[in-house]
């Protein structure tokens, strides 16, 4: 009797161990997406993707936190704090937020490479296991499909190189030798303007190959279809150009002078700047008209989700925040901070 029962407890250990040996090993396996998931909106990554939506779900720099990682629910509600970075450029799928580490202060777009190390991260949506997919400065990450391609700095060569990278931290790539805007992404494709002519590329990820689809002269293009572009007009002081690439006719939106924008359903957000004194933040239709002034004053990103467009004033920092349905009154963005 002794014997069966030492040899049940020891079939018992053995279980257990097995049990606990296959849920580590899983727990360290990374989840693949089965489809090309885009990980953020073109317009939130433009204005360094303080805001991502995801399935129900807003992963957010927290203002009142140092810009930590946090998550609510589309109402606001329900906050928790992911983990103790300062982050940009969120992204995420079903399983994981990829966001930048910001490491240091920064005060410029592209000076922050100077004095900064901004490591590609991922994290689970629920918070832990923290991964470091790239320790190097990183800026500008787009995930599409299980990959993704950002902008890469080489302190030893002090360039600036477009990468990709698998979202289990492997297969690191450097594409080519250029400063790409990888922010516009729409299913295994990403857009952008070319560096040296300004015209629209298609990049597939599926191929790694680049074409040019759109002769113009633009600038942090947004595409939301196979051929729906907005742009900004280099030649006409960055103004709001809308165009279908398959029939061409260009036309423009608004003369605004335009730096920061986002596209959300038919309307477009955008900061104009002016030295009349009536800079700020704007909002017309997507197609030129209905044009409102929601907000006087100088701002540095504006972000919008299903329920809510965030601002962020650029003197001090202050986010504020007004319905997407019926934008009007803006309400200091204060969700307060957990420990």
């Amino acid at each position: 009797m002794k014997k069966v029962l030492g040899a049940i407890i020891a079939i018992a250990i053995v279980a257990v161990i097995v049990v606990f040996i296959v849920f580590a090993v899983k727990k360290d396996q990374t989840v693949l997406n089965t489809g090309y998931v885009n990980g953020n909106t073109a317009g939130n990554l433009y204005n360094s993707g303080l805001f991502c939506e995801s399935e129900g779900t807003i992963f957010f720099a927290n203002p009142d936190d140092d810009n930590s990682l946090y998550s609510m629910d589309l109402d606001g509600s329900n906050l928790k704090k992911l983990c103790n970075d300062t982050v940009l450029y969120i992204n995420a799928d079903s399983h994981y937020v990829y966001y930048v580490r910001r490491a240091g202060a920064q005060t410029e777009e592209f000076g922050a490479f100077s004095f900064a190390t901004n490591s590609l991260c991922r994290i689970s949506r629920d918070g832990g296991n923290t991964t470091i997919l790239d320790a190097d400065p990183c800026i500008y990450p787009s995930l599409i499909g299980n990959y993704i391609y950002y902008l890469h700095y080489d302190t030893d060569t002090d360039e600036t190189s477009l990468y990709k990278i698998k979202i289990d931290g492997s297969e690191r790539t450097m594409l080519t030798k250029n400063y790409l805007f990888t922010c516009s992404s729409l299913g295994q494709y990403f857009y952008y303007n070319g560096m040296n002519d300004g015209n629209l590329y298609q990049y597939n990820t599926a191929t790694d190959t680049t074409s040019l689809i759109y002769e113009c002269n633009c600038y942090k293009p947004i595409v939301t279809s196979d051929n729906n572009v907005y742009y900004l007009d280099v030649d006409n002081d960055n103004a709001l150009v809308h165009t279908n690439t398959e029939f061409g006719n260009p036309t423009t939106l608004t003369e605004d002078s335009i730096d920061l924008y986002n596209v959300y359903g038919s309307y477009i957000y955008y900061i104009r700047y002016s030295e009349d004194g009536d800079s700020g933040l704007c909002m017309i239709k997507n197609d030129g008209t209905d044009f409102r002034q929601l907000l006087i004053g100088d701002y540095s990103g504006v972000f919008v989700t299903s329920d809510f467009i965030f601002v962020t004033d650029y003197s001090s920092g202050q986010v504020y925040s007004t319905p997407t349905e019926n934008p009007g009154e803006f309400t200091p963005f204060n969700p307060g901070k957990l420990s």
